[in-house]
């Protein structure tokens, strides 16, 4: 038997094997990269453009959104709208800090022309906060596009009632794209608001975290009674793809845009329910004016040592306070050294974020208590009350300043509003 032998070149096979390997490893990066730039969560606008604005066709469409309106490459739901070529957008509509975002949080905003599409752009956060007769003359359909932060006082779904009323009044349909809410859709916390203390910043019934998407809640809102003369709208939801109720902003795969100037990212959209209601007495004490804004806690005479060590000594679940010193670079005590604490959340799920601040108030008024932050402030209790849908909060708890004082009354709706507002989930 003849046995047949055959050189075998072992380093070009090597140098083959480390090719195939370098291509087999940049491929995996490469497609690992492309799986991690597609976000988990679908938003509305998406979805719409998935099924090629069919709901919008043969309809003048106006738009109410502003910067948060955007697709996960950062194109503005303006420009997605204004150039697809079965849209007719007709109208712009801007809320609080309008529909660009070049506005500052409460300045009045006027009418203008949106300088790249050439329409005109009407403002609700101005004279008038709900569109008028006019202002939809030139409108079948109703588009709403704004990430929410969750939380009542927030004045995005305020206007997205007045918008909805509008409609009823003036026969336009509406049609919301839906987004996230930052806070999740299963926490719900405090009281719900209550006669004579709607306003801009409580236009509702609902507690102060409502664990709602907008679509949701648009839906509660139209069918539950709560538009003007109880009227409903013609409302549809284009909802999410691949939102659960469980899941935090940065679980969505999304990229955060700042909803206002003082919630550039999305942790503080999660502490902004942890003390913006302390800001309603001096806006300075939660960090507003520095780079932290809704995460500090502090003054001029604090020791912030002492204050975290009484803090961290209540076993608050899901959160705790580290001793920092700052100084605002704005507002009204600017330059001034302050000293207080920074609040981390460590236990999402566990924590009760509204109830955070009020457990600090009472800390504070136990270390401080010749430095009472309500004495002095009685030209704010007015928006004090207004953002805790009730004058019961501050009442009761200026009477001893202990969060015990107003506990069952801040969690007194909590679970009737949970059984009523399941019926308008559309995510589980």
């Amino acid at each position: 038997m003849n046995i047949i032998t055959k050189k075998v070149d072992y380093s070009s096979l090597l140098v083959r094997y480390s090719v195939l390997t370098l291509l087999l490893f940049f491929t995996f990066i490469l497609s690992s990269e492309a799986n991690d730039s597609i976000p988990t969560v679908k938003v509305g606008i998406e979805v719409l453009r998935d099924k090629n604005f069919k709901s919008l066709e043969g309809k003048r469409v106006g738009l109410v959104t502003n910067p948060t309106g955007v697709d996960h490459n950062f194109t503005s739901t303006i420009d997605i709208l204004h150039q697809a070529p079965n849209v007719q957008l007709t109208a712009l509509y801007g809320p609080e800090h309008g529909a660009r975002g070049d506005t500052d949080a409460g300045a009045h905003v006027n009418s203008y022309i949106d300088k790249i599409t050439g329409l005109t752009v009407y403002s609700l956060y101005g004279k008038t906060r709900k569109p008028t007769p006019e202002m939809l003359q030139n409108v079948d359909v109703i588009v709403y596009d704004i990430q929410d932060i969750g939380v009542r006082s927030y004045t995005f779904i305020s206007t997205l009632g007045l918008v909805m009323e509008a409609a009823a009044e003036n026969n336009k349909e509406v049609i919301v794209l839906d987004r996230p809410n930052p806070l999740g859709g299963n926490k719900i916390e405090g009281n719900i608001v209550e006669p004579n203390f709607f306003s801009f910043v409580s236009q509702f019934p609902i507690p102060y975290i409502y664990g709602m998407t907008v679509g949701e809640l648009a839906y509660m809102m139209n069918y539950e009674g709560w538009l003007k003369n109880k009227a409903q709208c013609k409302l549809s939801v284009v909802p999410m793809k691949g939102w659960k109720r469980n899941m935090r902003f940065k679980d969505t795969g999304r990229e955060w845009v700042p909803t206002s100037p003082h919630i550039p990212f999305q942790e503080i959209a999660e502490l902004y329910p942890a003390t913006g209601i302390i800001g309603e007495l001096e806006a300075s004490f939660i960090g507003i004016g520095y780079t932290l804004p809704f995460s500090l806690l502090g003054a001029e005479w604090i020791d912030g040592l002492k204050y975290a060590e009484a803090l961290n000594k209540l076993n608050l679940d899901g959160v705790h306070f580290r001793p920092i010193s700052f100084t605002p670079y704005y507002k009204d005590k600017k330059g001034m050294k302050l000293h207080g604490v920074q609040v981390y959340i460590t236990n999402f799920s566990t924590v009760r974020l509204s109830e955070i601040q009020f457990q600090a108030l009472a800390v504070h008024h136990q270390l401080y208590p010749n430095k009472d932050l309500f004495k002095g402030k009685e030209n704010r209790f007015g928006m004090f009350d207004k953002v805790c849908g009730s004058d019961q909060i501050r009442t009761r708890f200026t009477q001893n300043y202990t969060f015990d004082s107003i506990k069952d009354y801040w969690r007194k709706d909590e679970v009737a509003f949970k059984k009523k507002s399941t019926v308008y989930y559309m995510y589980r």
